[in-house]
């Protein structure tokens, strides 16, 4: 049975039956083999349609920590009223995918929706069929108008091939399209819509839709091959902090001319340049929310190798998916629980459980940035009300010093360096950002990757498998027989005379013939 029934009707919230809950979630989706979870921010979204057990709210969905059973599909549809960044509607895609969850919207697409400079290159094939699809419609006479579309539906007959491929492209419940005409038809803005903002002529044809979607998922579209050995190097010459040092860089493009392999500095100006590679290493500070996810998505949509890909860097620069992650496969981490800004009480018993002192981590923070440690529940109760200025999420976690941390790099799966980082001097982290000089960051020691303990090395191979096959830093921490990780990067640092210590050239070397091998997949058409 569809999870509308083919039709809506109006009810109370009243009516909403109680055994919508948390419980029934569980359960529904641990009993079949195919499970349908609907979002919706707030029951009374869904006060139009009929009850339906696949029903949740975005704080059950979030609260709910077990990942997917074996064998065990779900299928989740996100209904949130927002998906604004580190708000419900992006957390419940986030950790849908860290659950094994297939999701609609994804966190790929919510990010590119935000901007134009990250969708606008996929609309501009789709602009060349506007001119045919319009010149004899209705819209004829006008100079713009705004389509609504429900699952990649419309009912106007001359758009629904459109609709179809912008859902291929945006694959979001709801999508509101504008158009605008000058010189010809032009696709002027993409973004996503509301289910409490539908008129009741609306909720009839979303409803058909989603019980249409229901059935029937698009094929997403194919990127294209390319076969020339030229590698971007996207870095930033002012940057405090940057992943790679002036020296490291003047050693990949050393060490890749020996290898074939034409590497070019880029910065962010050179964005308009990508196609003209085969190739693209970022080192750069990623962030969902700046230039660096553009040019990984772009290259990445012109089918270059890209390192990091956009999907590891949605994945690594937040620390709530990486928890839900770890949760749900049962990998060692440290005592961490999730605060909500909407549950205060919450933060009365959390120093009780963990113990003080304890660890506030915003999300999408960096190089120990929005991590504070708390030692009363007083600092506590400042310390949250300062970070959820920013995220409507934190974590809170146990107090777990070491000496120093593992950082051990993955790359295609398998490990290639190891490194302690010690503590900066006086201070609980590696870095602190208080210090000037060289006191900002603490020593580093590196070391072969057999000489680094077999459960930190493990653990930190099995972590950075469930991100991807990219490049990843896998930071730990180890005391007696205790191994925790703390997180994994998507960008880790390979700095000249710390990383490449022990391999020297041979780091380079092998960072660079991943691509080289990937590249000759790609030419002989096939997955890495």
């Amino acid at each position: 049975m569809s999870a509308l029934q083919g039709h809506w009707r109006e009810v109370s919230e009243q009516s909403l039956p109680a055994a919508i809950t948390k419980a029934t979630y569980l359960s529904e989706t641990a009993r079949t083999s195919s499970q349908l979870v609907i979002i919706v921010e707030r029951k009374e979204d869904w006060a139009s349609y009929f009850p339906s057990e696949d029903i949740v709210s975005a704080q059950e969905y979030l609260e709910h920590t077990r990942g997917s059973e074996q064998g065990k599909r779900v299928q989740v549809i996100n209904l949130c009223r927002s998906y604004k960044y580190l708000g419900h509607g992006y957390y419940c895609s986030l950790l849908a995918e860290a659950r094994g969850h297939k999701v609609i919207p994804s966190v790929r697409t919510i990010s590119e929706l935000t901007r134009k400079s990250l969708y606008g290159l996929a609309l501009d094939d789709l602009d060349k069929t506007l001119d045919k699809a319009l010149s004899h419609h209705l819209y004829s006479d006008t100079e713009g108008f705004t389509l609504t579309l429900y699952f990649g539906k419309t009912n106007i007959e001359p758009l629904q091939d459109l609709a179809r491929q912008l859902f291929e492209v945006f694959p979001c419940p709801i999508l509101l399209v504008e158009f605008r005409r000058r010189n010809g038809w032009h696709i002027e803005g993409v973004k996503s819509g509301a289910l409490h903002k539908l008129r009741e002529d609306q909720e009839d044809h979303f409803a058909n839709s989603l019980d249409s979607f229901s059935r029937k998922i698009w094929r997403m579209p194919r990127s294209r091959r390319l076969a020339r050995y030229d590698l971007a190097i996207l870095h930033d010459p002012q940057e405090a902090l940057p992943p790679s040092n002036a020296r490291a860089l003047e050693n990949f493009v050393r060490v890749g001319k020996g290898l074939g392999i034409d590497v070019e500095l880029i910065e962010r100006k050179d964005y308009a340049r990508i196609a003209e590679y085969d190739g693209l290493l970022i080192r750069e500070t990623t962030s969902v929310d700046n230039h660096t996810y553009r040019f990984a998505k772009k290259a990445e949509s012109e089918g270059l190798v890209v390192m990091d890909d956009p999907a590891s860097i949605l994945r690594c620069t937040n620390k709530v998916y990486l928890t839900d992650l770890l949760n749900s496969h049962q990998l060692g981490m440290p005592a961490t629980e999730i605060l909500y800004k909407e549950r205060p009480e919450d933060f009365e018993r959390v120093g009780e459980r963990l113990g003080f002192p304890l660890v506030l981590k915003i999300p999408d923070g960096c190089f120990s940035r929005g991590v504070i440690k708390v030692e009363s529940q007083q600092a506590l109760l400042e310390a949250t009300a300062e970070l959820f200025e920013h995220s409507v999420l934190l974590l809170a976690q146990e107090f777990f010093y070491t000496e120093y941390d593992w950082r051990i790099g993955v790359l295609n799966r398998k490990p290639i360096f190891a490194c302690q980082y010690f503590m900066s001097k006086g201070h609980w982290q590696i870095y602190n950002h208080k210090a000037k000089g060289q006191d900002i960051n603490g020593e580093c020691r590196t070391l072969a990757v057999h000489e680094a303990p077999k459960a930190v090395v493990d653990l930190a191979v099995k972590t950075a498998n469930l991100i991807g096959d990219g490049l990843y830093g896998v930071d730990l921490k180890q005391s007696g027989d205790k191994v925790v990780v703390i997180e994994v990067n998507d960008n880790p640092n390979i700095d000249a005379g710390i990383e490449d210590a022990y391999l020297q050239d041979d780091l380079y070397s092998l960072v660079l013939e991943e691509f080289v091998r990937r590249l000759e997949l790609k030419r002989r058409g096939q997955a890495w």
